[in-house]
């Protein structure tokens, strides 16, 4: 298979990222980039965000999950603790996230540690989930090979039965992770790619900012 995408080109117009403009902190930036991201009819998920890892065969490995809340200066996700992302994570508990919201051509990359949350912050959050999505939990090995489509459905089928009468549990395998950030970099595009890139690092406990070349 071959593809010329030489062509494939945009100008990047819509705002701009200046020093004079930055806060202190990068939280403050994050969070007004994100209620923007929030109400643009564009972005279907602004909460969307890619988790890389280096996976325990050696190759980096980045999907998409759901930032749910921000705590204590912690971005929290949650995922099945036996899948492929938590025996990386296992492994090598440093990771990347990322958003990129293309209509208002602007990404952040954010550099975090990740650990376990509390498993009452598990409960919680688990709690406040859809009876479909408990279920689901339960039903799915998430990552482990599944013979067919029936068969995955098959056991959904089965835990739907198992608590049909009953309050959901939590399962043990499943709880939350919080990222805590050790750098942000963010990015506007802008024209003749010549983009702004503003990084946030931790210096004598203080967020100091960088302007990066494109």
């Amino acid at each position: 298979m071959q593809r010329d995408l030489q062509n494939l080109r945009k100008s990047y117009e819509k705002d701009a990222l200046l020093e004079k403009n930055l806060p202190e902190s990068p939280y403050e930036l994050f969070d007004s980039w994100f209620q923007e991201a929030k109400i643009t009819d564009e972005i279907d998920e602004a909460n969307a965000m890619s988790l890389c890892t280096m996976g325990v065969d050696g190759f980096p490995k980045s999907r998409i999950v759901l930032l749910k809340e921000i705590l204590e200066g912690n971005f929290l996700f949650y995922s099945n603790y036996k899948s492929e992302k938590a025996l990386a994570i296992e492994s090598c508990n440093q990771v990347s996230l990322h958003f990129f919201w293309p209509s208002l051509e602007r990404q952040i990359i954010i550099k975090a540690n990740v650990s376990k949350v509390s498993r009452d912050k598990s409960l919680s959050y688990f709690q406040s989930r859809p009876r479909g999505s408990q279920i689901g939990a339960w039903a799915s090995n998430q990552s482990s090979n599944v013979v067919s489509r029936e068969k995955l459905e098959k056991q959904l089928s089965y835990f739907e039965d198992k608590f049909k009468d009953t309050d959901i549990p939590l399962p043990d395998f499943w709880g939350g992770y919080a990222c805590e950030p050790i750098s942000f970099e963010f990015w506007q595009g802008r024209p003749n790619r010549l983009h702004d890139r503003i990084l946030y690092g931790e210096e004598n406990d203080q967020w100091i900012f960088k302007r990066l070349q494109p």
